[in-house]
């Protein structure tokens, strides 16, 4: 995990310096450093090589810091700044609605250097008089501190994923002939996730448990044994080991995935057939019922296998019962991606090095869709620059006969739900995606308001991370979903589940009723990278949350498939509209 380490450390260091009011241009060296060595494949083997020089934007003394990082384990540099200004300063910045400037003046005015601290500040009244503060923002700070309590001790997927595959395979290494996976909220592809789980089965027991505690990244061992070892990773997730035997691993995978509610159902479904399930086994009286697998236990009761994703409780068990769960997508039928973003913008590849990637994945087209004039924070792009990527784009398809790049924009939905171009330049595109990046704090009838003009706009092809939301950073806009899927429907705009694991935007929970609907979905990466792109994988799952079949997805189809999708919707209302799907049955009590 030393590249994941200095990527935060180097963010570490752009913030202290910022709260210290260091050249801005310096402070903003260490950002883009942490944003592009973020993005780079193989970041550990490149620092062991000593070429980080060779990265575009990672100057000499970067370099020689992330180096240094590597082998000793610290940076003198880093050490220094914490000396000067408080480390718990920090803590802050997790405070949404709270930047580097004004944590500097909080703490040269009111000595505040924690999250308790301005909290009781907030309570006492005593930011409203500070420059740049007054009542307003004091009250928005007080929200951003009540969002971090709500969600202490949570994790992105994202994070947590990457590093339970990596304890699995290196206990596997370890422990020759282990049979090992993750369970909880991890195996769901849930988007917020706790804590870790592993299973593990073998033999000797304590010798897993024993290879376990050895793994790399465990920072502090809570308690070892022969069935449970607990521990905190360097992350700051907590971790379980679960050692059972060969025989009881099957019902144990099922317990220990979950969810509760949805072992719960199982278990009414046992007792009604004179059996007993737990974590130990299928039992009839004092029998054990054989199971070499899930599948076995679920057959056992007269269901249909269950996926991990779909084990919610909101109708995968009354679908089990009739054998009408949904053949879910998986990430080998994806043939393309929409919504990538190039040098062009706010990206760290080309245009020619994000195909390029693409291609490299097994894919047959991509979508370019850099950021619109209005994102000027982002380098939105003018009409000079969109012609100088079309031409750019047209050489790349003339070359390429096995691959196909689309023309496309990231197009600003203004507040008046007009899109940021021309009627002339947007018809140019082969699609456009249309997503809200300003003006959050508008009421929910007159975001939707903002969207369906947006939506009527023939011009746009689908609606980009509908909600706003930041998992764990920031709370999605007002704006009610099933509305927006309503009104997708009525104009055939397909709607985007951005892929990034900060994101995961539409929330699997909405997806039943789109795809009840007929609303076409895009499972889109949002990459500003090459690395980015592989964060399709995320989506997918996702989608699988969200009852998604290969047919409900757009980037599921051929290059030639696609290409008549959004001819289709250019047409300025001449095209017929999605064949609406038949309704999920049954919905079951939870369904949204």
């Amino acid at each position: 995990m030393p590249g994941k380490s200095i990527i935060t450390i180097l963010e570490e260091i752009g913030t202290l310096l910022e709260i210290k009011g260091e050249n801005p241009f310096k402070s903003r060296a260490y950002f883009n450093a942490a944003r592009t060595l973020s993005g780079v494949e193989s970041l550990d083997d490149i620092i062991a090589g000593r070429r980080l020089r060779e990265i575009k934007g990672i100057g000499e003394a970067i370099a020689a810091r992330v180096t240094e990082y590597a082998l000793t384990g610290e940076i003198p540099y880093f050490e220094e700044l914490k000396r000067e200004l408080p480390e718990s300063l920090l803590e802050l910045t997790q405070v949404p609605n709270l930047g580097p400037k004004k944590i500097k003046v909080l703490f040269d005015a009111l000595h505040i250097t924690n999250v308790g601290e301005l909290e009781y500040a907030c309570r006492e009244n005593r930011l409203v008089n500070l420059p740049g503060f007054g009542a307003k923002t004091q009250e928005k700070i007080l929200k951003g501190i009540e969002f971090i309590k709500k969600h202490k001790g949570e994790h992105l997927f994202g994070d947590a994923y990457p590093d339970a595959v990596a304890m699995t395979e290196k206990l596997k290494e370890l422990v020759p002939g282990v049979i090992v996976e993750v369970c909880g909220s991890i195996r769901r592809k849930k988007e917020i996730v706790k804590d870790m789980d592993i299973l593990a089965a073998g033999s000797d027991r304590e010798a897993i448990s024993l290879a376990f505690t050895t793994l790399p990244g465990i920072e502090e061992i809570y308690l070892t044994g022969g069935t449970k070892t607990s521990c905190r990773l360097v992350t700051g997730i907590d971790a379980d080991l679960r050692v059972v035997s060969v025989e009881e691993y099957p019902c144990a995978l099922l317990y220990f995935t979950g969810s509760k509610e949805h072992n719960v159902r199982l278990r009414g479904i046992a007792r009604k057939k004179g059996f007993k399930l737990n974590e130990y086994g299928l039992f009839e009286d004092e029998r054990v019922i054989p199971a070499a697998c899930e599948e076995d236990i679920y057959a056992a009761l007269g269901l249909s296998f269950v996926p991990p994703e779909l084990r919610e409780d909101m109708g995968e068990i009354e679908a089990a019962e009739k054998g009408t769960l949904p053949d879910l997508v998986d990430v080998s039928h994806i043939r393309g991606v929409f919504h990538v973003h190039t040098e062009f913008s706010d990206g760290s590849d080309t245009v020619e090095g994000m195909a390029k990637a693409a291609r490299q994945l097994g894919l047959s087209y991509l979508g370019i869709s850099d950021h619109s004039k209005s994102a000027y924070y982002a380098g939105g792009l003018k009409k000079e620059a969109l012609l100088r990527q079309w031409e750019l784009i047209d050489g790349l398809n003339e070359r390429w006969k096995d691959f196909h790049i689309f023309k496309g924009i990231e197009s600003d939905i203004l507040p008046d739900g007009s899109l940021d171009y021309d009627d002339d330049i947007l018809e140019g595109f082969d699609f456009v995606i249309a997503s809200i990046h300003s003006n959050f704090n508008m009421k929910g009838d007159e975001q939707i308001a903002r969207v369906t003009r947006a939506m009527e706009n023939p011009f746009m092809t689908m609606l980009g991370h509908p909600t706003g939301r930041l998992l764990l950073s920031r709370e999605g806009y007002d704006i009610d979903m099933k509305t927006v899927i309503d009104k997708a429907a009525k104009h055939n705009v397909i709607i985007e589940l951005n892929a990034s694991p900060y994101r995961f935007d539409i929330d699997w929970r909405h997806l039943p009723y789109a795809k009840e609907r007929g609303v076409m979905v895009s499972v889109n990466p949002d990459a500003h990278s090459a690395a980015g792109l592989k964060e399709i994988f995320y989506g997918v799952g996702i989608a699988r949350k969200g009852w998604q079949e290969k047919k409900d997805i757009l980037n599921t189809r051929t290059v030639e498939e696609v290409r008549e999708i959004l001819q289709r919707r250019k047409a300025k209302r001449q095209f017929e509209p999605f064949e609406p799907l038949e309704p999920l049955e049954p919905k079951g009590k939870k369904t949204v």
